[in-house]
């Protein structure tokens, strides 16, 4: 019995090697830990619910502005969505015109690239016009109060800028063409994004009362197509910009413009589901260039919503008018025939690295309210070619 007693005591009886003032600064620092992880937690806490009240305050922001701008009068509307607001340091007020929504082919509305959502916000830019070296020199500021999108209540703002030139020799139709293009860089999850990229191309001084310059708001997508959040258009005839302009303006609907015409032959064969899409001519605005640069034509057949056939064509050089007469042939059964639509897209070659950039679009066929009427005489002349000019838009 003594010694299973003295074994136990033994067992039971640790003594911790170590002062007492190390023992009490051991428990200090354990319970100054154990204190900030307790802030930790309550600071994650407050975040979490100052967020969620953040959200649900911007939800109900947005549902407001919504309901009174469907009871505000379509009067009261024009109005506002007319508005400009330019500033210039110690210069006297300068008029300027921005092009109106009814100019470069009001019948371009069936082709819009447009997010259907609630157009709002506004850009910031500037313009000058250098006369000694002939260069027009754009601005991009920045922008406020764009929309974001509904599921996750943010925005990747960039800028697409355009510089577009009337032809002379096309005036009637509205064709243009494009002098240059750039963009900015994104700006991640923001509604007012800062900008301030400067950019600038050589305008002739006979060219500027036909320019207009095309400043795109876009929402980028890293997998599928960039979202439009509108446009602003500002055209240079009849604008002082000798010295630097800044503007302020409402984003409008986007719309596309008249870049050019392609003409088309289609014959459809139903014994052995051939559709024979020939690309015949391209007629494009040209401007001179040191650069020899090349055309090329890709067409896609899609049907409910998905590419089913896509080819292109070889390249050719590129003129005011561009031959091709290159046929592409797609098999297609008659049922799909009926129902798809044929979606068309010029692509320039750029050197020396051979970047492409699209400078036109077209596309049609059979929807489901509405059918070409190139497309329905296809379908009723079968097994005969029919050609016919379309336009291009950009």
């Amino acid at each position: 019995m003594s010694l299973s007693t003295t074994s136990g005591n033994s067992m039971w009886d640790i003594q911790i090697p170590f002062s007492e003032e190390v023992k009490y600064w051991a428990l200090g620092i354990s319970v100054f830990l154990f204190l900030i992880a307790i802030c930790i937690l309550i600071w994650q806490i407050h975040r979490y619910y100052t967020q969620l009240t953040d959200s649900r305050h911007t939800v109900n922001s947005s549902v407001l502005g919504i309901q009174s701008a469907k009871n505000a009068t379509s009067q009261s509307l024009q109005i506002f969505n007319n508005q400009l607001y330019f500033h210039r340091d110690e210069v006297g007020g300068l008029s300027y015109c921005l092009s109106s929504s009814s100019d470069l082919a009001s019948s371009t509305d069936s082709l819009l690239d447009v997010d259907k959502e609630h157009i709002q916000g506004m850009l910031r830019f500037s313009l000058f016009y250098d006369q000694l070296q002939s260069q027009l020199v754009v601005t991009v500021l920045d922008a406020r109060g764009l929309a974001a999108r509904m599921f996750s209540q943010s925005v990747t703002p960039f800028v697409h800028v355009r510089v577009l030139c009337l032809a002379v020799e096309a005036e009637e139709q509205q064709l243009t063409c494009v002098l240059q293009e750039w963009q900015t860089r994104p700006v991640k999850d923001s509604c007012n994004p800062t900008f301030g990229e400067r950019f600038s191309c050589t305008v002739t001084k006979e060219e500027m009362p036909r320019v207009t310059v095309r400043l795109e708001v876009r929402d980028f997508n890293k997998y599928s197509r960039h979202g439009i959040l509108g446009e602003v258009r500002a055209s240079l005839k009849g604008l002082n910009i000798l010295y630097p302009l800044e503007m302020l303006a409402d984003l409008q609907q986007a719309k596309k413009d008249i870049v050019g015409e392609v003409l088309l032959s289609l014959k459809y064969m139903p014994t052995s589901h051939r559709l024979e899409v020939g690309v015949l001519k391209l007629r494009m605005v040209f401007r001179s260039s040191k650069v020899e640069k090349a055309l090329y034509v890709k067409t896609k057949i899609v049907c409910n919503q998905c590419v089913i056939r896509q080819q292109r064509t070889p390249e050719r050089t590129r003129w005011d008018v561009t031959v091709f007469n290159e046929v592409l042939i797609f098999t297609l059964p008659e049922a799909q025939i009926r129902e798809c639509i044929l979606t068309l897209s010029v692509y320039e070659l750029c050197p020396p690295k051979r970047s492409k950039c699209l400078i036109g679009r077209l596309s049609f066929g059979k929807t489901e309210n509405v059918e070409d009427e190139h497309w329905r005489l296809m379908i009723h002349a079968l097994r005969q070619p029919v050609a016919k000019w379309h336009l291009l838009y950009l």
